[in-house]
């Protein structure tokens, strides 16, 4: 697939697409491993983390199929010093034209606090930031961040995994707002209800739920217009945005009515 270059018409920055070298953390299942499989292409370099390998494996070898180079990253998001010296590693391989820092766990209630902090923040802290200098100095390149649309609003039943989300969308956005005039562009991911292994443990209703082919081709799609914030689907974005303004007691009492949640950890 050929590389073009192209003048974004939001901020006027360059914007190479597909990118040359992308890293995808979490890669091994659901929305990673889809957008992993739809970015591969000849002359397209894809630097894959994930804690399963033998997953993790079976999507390279899918990549490959597509003409892809791949390189495998097998480090916990949550150890700092050795994601740090992953992605340089793969920075130093070939340039990172885009970060997509995907990799999260879900957990209800009875969640592990430490684990959903660790991997949702922090996490996504280990990934970005060793690859923010680099990208500045070169004057390009893109970071994806993945938030949710629960990260409008915390839910009863998962208000752990909100919380996080939330963090996760409020950096993201500072962000955008330091380096996009540097010619780094950071969007922040807010998806709905994906089919994934995550939302498999949810035993409530998830109205608009897309695959997550779906969510994948919807994501890449704003992330390749540089888009800041993208979320979907609008019904479900239009009323977590409403629940945000009501007055705090009206929504505690809406919130309230929805159901548990068990854990799952990707």
């Amino acid at each position: 697939m050929k590389t073009i270059t192209r003048m974004d018409l939001t901020d006027g920055a360059p914007s190479m697409w597909p990118p040359r070298h992308a890293v995808i953390t979490g890669a091994s299942s659901g929305v990673g491993r889809a957008m992993a499989i739809q970015l591969s292409a000849r002359d397209v370099r894809l630097s894959l983390a994930g804690r399963d390998e033998g997953r993790l494996g079976e999507v390279a070898f899918a990549c490959r199929g597509r003409g892809a180079k791949v390189d495998l990253i097998a480090v916990d998001v949550r150890d700092r010093a050795g994601m740090g010296k992953a992605m340089l590693e793969a920075h130093g391989r070939q340039p990172v034209d885009l970060l997509i820092a995907n990799a999260g766990v879900s957990g209800g209630t009875d969640g592990d606090a430490r684990a959903i902090i660790g991997i949702n923040i922090s996490g996504m802290l280990n990934t970005v930031e060793p690859l923010i200098e680099p990208m500045i100095a070169r004057g390009e390149g893109q970071i994806a961040i993945m938030s949710s649309l629960a990260g409008f609003k915390s839910f009863p039943n998962a208000p752990l995994y909100c919380a996080s989300k939330a963090a996760v969308r409020s950096y993201g956005e500072a962000l955008d707002a330091r380096l996009r005039a540097r010619g780094v562009a950071v969007s922040v991911l807010c998806p709905g209800f994906m089919k994934t292994p995550l939302t498999d443990a949810n035993d409530f209703p998830m109205p608009f739920m897309v695959s997550a082919e779906e969510g994948a081709r919807r994501l890449l799609a704003g992330i390749r217009k540089r888009k800041s914030r993208i979320a979907f689907p609008w019904p479900v974005y239009a009323t977590v945005r409403l629940l945000e303004f009501l007055p705090a007691g009206w929504s505690a009492s809406i919130l309230a009515r929805s159901a548990g949640k068990r854990s799952y950890k990707e």
